[in-house]
């Protein structure tokens, strides 16, 4: 569901019984149904016209945004509440490089289609550096043919920035992560997590309640208005994918071409605590992937010949830096928030391997590298989790009584316990969250109201599991689903597999989609690197 998960060391999502999941919060309200009301949709409108009218006014990028002088930056002016356009607004941050107009191979002309609105996922990522991706071999096809834009959604980076704690204080060096952990722990992280929440409610006040995927999905319409574009080209990754699908939803007829990459099951009693469930129960399959690909390649870092075996050495890393965190930096916390992007993403393998490696063989240098928490990104990532729980806790109705979170988690623990009660930690403020929660708007669309739509997803994708991409293209009539068969990477779109990305290129190009179903053939696993290297 989010790419935002790695960035902050920790996942995100779901599978507990739908009753857990549809109680209404104890100590918060829940808002109307999950239908739009009328003063927010004719809010949106006005907010729409207004940005078309006034445009964005490229120009550089600040400095401390590190883009190169091909991308340019301007500032979007959306209303924080929607129900009131004319009351405050927020400036969300915006970038762009626009479209070459030429083959990069031949030197031809190419006819401009327009701006590619991309977002990353999270929440909380910003999409501000993708337009630096035109200068990437593949995507130089897109790039002479659209505009690439990116921006940074409400609340995140210079976007009316959330915070809900001290950023000095939000990394707090090495730290336990116990997969079974007892009563006083349990006890201890729910203390930590109602104190969370009511620091994002003293840090932010009334203004928390308008962070949310439905006010994602308007702020995406305006940009849209902004840019000049009558009809819609985005391209949406992991948590992306939600604003994606709201979007259709909300704004059928504003719909040019959209990729949904990596999809986020829209279902509304999956958002999100379900969802959760689910991501942990995919993460231990996974890591059961690392684990075996370690084992294939024995001879190359030690870790044993069988996947237990390779859990096994884990698990003595884990232990011996419970007793003495490697460098004084790192502890079993910071070693499961490397191994998390392992398990989001299989160029990392031979990485991971080599540190956990080389650690067992008395160097623990490349896993501190690796592992160690960087005081320079602590304010990024505690922004970055700021905005995911202000969402995702907004978004929906969570179960306010931790007895129930205890129960799902300890039952899911037994079977899948790499990453089950890490993600409790991560998601566990929204049990205590003290603005209203929304109902979830029921994602679909009928035949022909829509133009044809890509899905994009990986069989063994564990942020976004499987079954949310063919949840979404049964939701959406019209889509086509495009699978990348027995893989797991977390993002489809310009990596590793030319058969997915051929379907994308025609697809954003020419509008042509592979039938309703099509499948390719898995990327190569990495090759092993030798620990020396």
């Amino acid at each position: 569901m989010r790419t935002a998960a790695a960035l902050v060391a920790t996942g995100s999502l779901l599978l507990t019984t739908p009753a857990a999941a549809a109680r209404p919060p104890a100590a918060a309200s829940v808002s109307a149904p999950g239908s739009p009301s009328a003063s927010e949709a004719r809010g949106t409108a006005v907010a729409a016209a207004r940005a078309a009218s006034e445009g964005i006014d490229f120009g550089p990028c600040a400095g401390e945004q590190e883009l190169p002088p091909t991308v340019e930056c301007g500032t979007l002016s959306v209303p924080l509440d929607y129900a009131r356009p004319d009351g405050e607004r927020i400036q969300l941050t915006v970038s762009r490089s626009r479209a070459t107009g030429k083959d990069s191979a031949t030197g031809r002309a190419v006819p401009r289609q327009g701006s590619l609105v991309n977002n990353p996922g999270g929440p909380g990522v910003s999409g501000m550096y993708f337009p630096m991706l035109g200068v990437v071999p593949g995507w130089k096809p897109l790039a002479a043919a659209y505009d690439l834009v990116g921006y940074a959604p409400r609340g995140v980076g210079r976007s009316a920035p959330l915070s809900c704690t001290d950023p000095t204080i939000f990394q707090q060096g090495p730290a336990p992560a116990p997969q079974h952990p007892s009563a006083a722990v349990k006890r201890e992280r729910a203390a930590r997590a109602a104190a969370y929440a009511r620091g994002c409610a003293e840090r932010s006040g009334d203004a928390l309640r308008h962070y949310t995927s439905l006010n994602n999905a308007r702020d995406l319409d305006v940009l849209r208005a902004a840019l000049g574009e009558t009809r819609l080209t985005f391209l949406g990754s992991s948590y992306g994918t939600y604003i994606g699908a709201l979007y259709a939803t909300l704004f059928p007829s504003h719909v040019r071409r959209m990729v949904f990459d990596s999809a986020v099951n829209p279902a509304p009693e999956r958002i999100w605590y379900r969802n959760n469930l689910a991501q942990s129960a995919a993460f231990e399959d996974r890591w059961a992937d690392f684990r075996a690909w370690a084992a294939r390649h024995h001879d190359v870092y030690g870790l044993g010949d069988t996947a237990r075996k390779v859990g096994d050495s884990y698990d003595v890393v884990r232990e011996r830096l419970a007793r003495e965190p490697a460098g004084g930096k790192v502890g079993p916390a910071q070693l499961h928030a490397a191994m998390l992007k392992a398990a989001y993403y299989d160029d990392h393998w031979p990485q991971r391997a080599h540190a956990l490696s080389a650690y067992l063989k008395g160097d623990p240098a490349p896993l501190v590298e690796q592992a160690e928490e960087q005081p320079e990104a602590a304010a990024e990532a505690e922004n970055t989790r700021a905005v995911y729980l202000a969402v995702e806790c907004n978004d929906a109705p969570w179960p306010t009584d931790f007895a129930v979170w205890d129960r799902d988690n300890t039952r899911l623990a037994r079977r899948a316990p790499f990453e089950t009660w890490d993600n409790v930690w991560t998601n566990l403020p929204c049990a205590y969250w003290p603005a209203p929660r929304q109902r979830p708007l029921d994602v679909r669309a009928g035949r022909d109201a829509l133009p044809p739509t890509l899905v994009l997803a990986a069989e063994r994708d564990a942020a976004t599991p499987y079954d949310g991409a063919l949840e979404l293209h049964r939701r959406l009539a019209g889509s086509a689903l495009v699978t990348e068969r027995d893989a797991g990477s977390h993002g489809l779109a310009g990596g590793a597999n030319a058969c997915v990305n051929a379907h994308l290129t025609a697809y954003l190009l020419e509008g042509r989609v592979p039938g309703r179903r099509a499948s390719c053939a898995p990327h190569p696993a990495p090759a092993p690197a030798a620990p020396a290297s």
